[in-house]
This record gives C-alpha cells, sequence and structure tokens, in this order.
C-alpha cells in the first residue's frame, strides 16, 4: 500500500523525489554486488509482478530475479519489505542532456534553426550529463534516455543518441543510433507548404544518399542535399540505421510504410502515431513499432482527429510493439510511470482498451530499450542484464510511490538534485537563511 502524502509534499513529488530516504540511510549502500530480498518483483518484460522475490546482481549484472531465488553466502543485502523493484526507466525521444533550462535558448542543444547541416547533425557531441534535468530524471528512475533532435530547418533533424544517467558515465552509450525526420503537418511546412514536397523531400534524401553509397566519387552537381547529410544517411537506406519518423495521421502512417517498396532495407520506427489504433493492423504486418503518446486523445489539430487514450492498447492488441516516448520539456520522463499507469486504469474503463500493468512497465523499460536496439542490454532484470535496478517504496505505476534507492549499472546513483536542494531551503524559511530578496 502507498503511504498517505500531505498535500505539500504531493506538490513537491512533481518536481522531485523524497530525499529524505537517501539522508536518513543507515550506511553506504553496496556496489557490484548485492540482493534485494523480499520485494516486488518486476522484471520488466510484460509478465506480472512477483511478490516475495529477490533481485541478485553481481559485478554490476543480474544474475537472477524472482521467486526462490538462492542468495550467494557473503553477499550484501537489502532488504526490500513493503518495496517494489524494477529495471530502471528508458526514455525514448527525449531532449534530456541536450536542454539545460527550456527557457533559456542558450541551454538549448536539441534544434539548429540556423545550421547548414540536417541528417548530417549528431546530437551526441552535446551532450551534457550534468544538466539539471538529468539528476532530476535520474532520481525519478530514469536510467537510460533515447536522445532524439528537433526538427528546425528541415525535415531531417539528425541523428539521435543512447544516454547513460549514471552519475560516473560515460554519457553516450551509443552515438548515432538513429535519423530522426519530421513528416506531417510539421513536416509540410519545414518542406515548403504541403504534404507533397515532404514526401518528394525525403525519398529524394533517400535516393541521394543511395547514389553515393555505390560511387567513389562526391555528389552530382544537381544534389540537394550536402555531401555530410546525404553521408549520414547512408547507414539509414543500408540498414545499419534506424529512421524514426514523425506521423500522427493514419494516412501519413501509411505513406510512410510505402517507404519500405523502394527502399527495402529501411528500419522504420513511428513517433507518435496518434491515429496509429487506425492502421494497427498494417503497422503489425509491416513489424514497425512505435512510440506513442499515452495521454494523446484530444483533437488538437487535423492530424490528431481520430485521437484517444485508447490508442496504445488498441496497437498492443493488434500485435504492435509499443513503447511510450515523446518527453520533451514540459511531458519530463519522469512522469512515464505516471503515463504508464493511466493505461492500467483505463483498461478498467468500460468501452476503453488499455494495458495490463505487466505492459504498462513494459512500455517504459524493455519495449523502449529494444526498438533503440539495446534490448539485450538493459530495460529488464532477466540475467546477463546491466543491473539497472530501481527500488520504488509502492506500485511504481501509482502517481504516490517514489524511487527510494536506484543503481545503474549495479552503482548506487544520488536522489540529490537542484530540485531536491531547493526544496530542502525553502521547506523551513528562518529569519536571515533567506537571499536578500526574501528579506
Amino acid at each position: 500500500m502507498n503511504r498517505p502524502l500531505s498535500l505539500l509534499a504531493a506538490l513537491f513529488l512533481a518536481g522531485t523525489t523524497l530525499s529524505a530516504h537517501a539522508a536518513d540511510a543507515p550506511a553506504p549502500l553496496p556496489s557490484g554486488d548485492f540482493a534485494v530480498t523480499n520485494a516486488t518483483i518486476a522484471i520488466g518484460d510484460g509478465s506480472a509482478p512477483i511478490t516475495g522475490g529477490a533481485v541478485v546482481v553481481r559485478g554490476g549484472r543480474i544474475v537472477a530475479a524472482g521467486k526462490d531465488v538462492a542468495v550467494p553466502s557473503g553477499i550484501p543485502i537489502i532488504d526490500g519489505t513493503g518495496k517494489w523493484v524494477t529495471p530502471g526507466l528508458v526514455s525514448a525521444v527525449t531532449d534530456l542532456g541536450l536542454l539545460g533550462v527550456g527557457a533559456v535558448d542558450e541551454s538549448n542543444d536539441s534544434s539548429a534553426e540556423n545550421a547548414r547541416f540536417s541528417a548530417g547533425l549528431d546530437v551526441s557531441v552535446a551532450i551534457d550529463p550534468d544538466a539539471p534535468p538529468v539528476a532530476v530524471s535520474r532520481a525519478g528512475g530514469v536510467t537510460r534516455a533515447g536522445l532524439a533532435p528537433v526538427a528546425a530547418n528541415a525535415i531531417f533533424a539528425g541523428q539521435g543518441a543512447v544516454m547513460d544517467l549514471g552519475q560516473t558515465g560515460p554519457a553516450t552509450v551509443h552515438a548515432r543510433a538513429f535519423q530522426f525526420v519530421e513528416l506531417g503537418e510539421r513536416g509540410a511546412s519545414l518542406a515548403g507548404g504541403s504534404r507533397v514536397a515532404a514526401q518528394a523531400l525525403l525519398r529524394n534524401a533517400l535516393r541521394e544518399a543511395s547514389e553515393l553509397s555505390r560511387r567513389s566519387g562526391g555528389q552530382p552537381s544537381d544534389a540537394l542535399l550536402t555531401r555530410t547529410d546525404a553521408a549520414a544517411l547512408i547507414p539509414v537506406v543500408t540498414g545499419r540505421q534506424p529512421l524514426f519518423v514523425h506521423v500522427e495521421r493514419a494516412a501519413d502512417i501509411r505513406a510512410v510504410l510505402t517507404l519500405g517498396r523502394e527502399f527495402p532495407a529501411l528500419r522504420l520506427v513511428i513517433v507518435g502515431a496518434a491515429e496509429g489504433w487506425r492502421v494497427a493492423s498494417e503497422l503489425a504486418a509491416a513489424r514497425v513499432p512505435v512510440f506513442a503518446n499515452a495521454l494523446a486523445d484530444l483533437p488538437g489539430s487535423f492530424e490528431t482527429l481520430a485521437a484517444t487514450q485508447s490508442n496504445v492498447g488498441r496497437m498492443t492488441a493488434a500485435g504492435v510493439k509499443v513503447a511510450l516516448g515523446g518527453f520533451f520539456d514540459g511531458d519530463q520522463p519522469r512522469y512515464a510511470p505516471q503515463f504508464a499507469g493511466n493505461l492500467v486504469g483505463l483498461s478498467r474503463v468500460p468501452g476503453a482498451t488499455g494495458l495490463s500493468w505487466g505492459q504498462a512497465l513494459a512500455a517504459i523499460t524493455s519495449i523502449p530499450a529494444e526498438i533503440l536496439g539495446e534490448g539485450a542490454v538493459f530495460g529488464s532484470l532477466k540475467p546477463g542484464f546491466a543491473a539497472d535496478v530501481v527500488v520504488w517504496d509502492g506500485d511504481p505505476l501509482e502517481v504516490t510511490s517514489t524511487p527510494v534507492t536506484i543503481f545503474i549499472d549495479g552503482k548506487p546513483q544520488s536522489l540529490v538534485s537542484h530540485q531536491s536542494r531547493l526544496r530542502e531551503r525553502y521547506r523551513h524559511p528562518n529569519e536571515g537563511a533567506l537571499p536578500k530578496a526574501y528579506e
């Protein structure tokens, strides 16, 4: 059961986790080798949680997790009575590490409005593991992230990266992990005013990359792409790098799926897909995974007229591999458990389609890891996986639950962030302890 929170605590929960747990810790946490016992264990693979289970970690890797797990003698033990244990959260399609403060342009490296390049942009060179949102997200249970650039001057936004949120780094696990392209309404605007132009630009770019991959010389005189941008698309057309395509309406999704006929090696991933439920069978047949927004349920634009909160559940039921994604600035990665929990609640609403508890957790752990190409490395408590382990004080998909202990690669992580320090500073202000502006 989740303990009740005061109104003040609930408000602060929206900004950070409760650092009192870290402050009250009786002893330093073990690192590398340890076990968590007597806890509710959620593997993260879609299965239901296991009560009275244990997780064993050796050398920063998961050795075993589940019921009746043998704990080696001499290994440090963390008593998980009343706690839940999950894999670390995996946030995909986010600007985490690329943005310091949303209102300060100088701290924003997620887009490049005046750049001379587009597809050739590589966000991995700009990742700042010390940016305040990184610590806030880590304290919320996020241990890995797929960082996506934002399209600003062309339909191609550039190449995304996979980030490790561990305090000891390295921050970049996989540079140039995918290419991101903007279609739909936004892509039409960037391409000159119509979807026709956006599709023509996309197909021309892929053709120029294909031609460049087959020749040793430079770009032809009539090429629209710079050599840098065309070269960056060679891994896409040869199937070595996934192409993340942001589209929302059903017709746009169908148009993207036809790309496979001309470029059979493409590894497509759809981002957004507010109307994905309408073409769920086609997505499943094409084996194209989706990063969807769990809360998109209003016709906020003409391309989302058929949006419904049952979208994720319906696509999942049709056999589409769906993860929750699209965490930019306001929709912060640490909110993912709340979004996933809403889908569990939706499954109990007559006429609606949600997810089971296990499916919802997988949508923010193992499935995004798989789509990012890291499904055998992290995102689950399976043996051999990186020991990204989060201990929660209650059901992690309940909004009142919070992480109390976090490990990344088996190493304990601090729950302290800029927000938690501010909270503690102003929780009980005393005369003379505030800056002059407050006196």
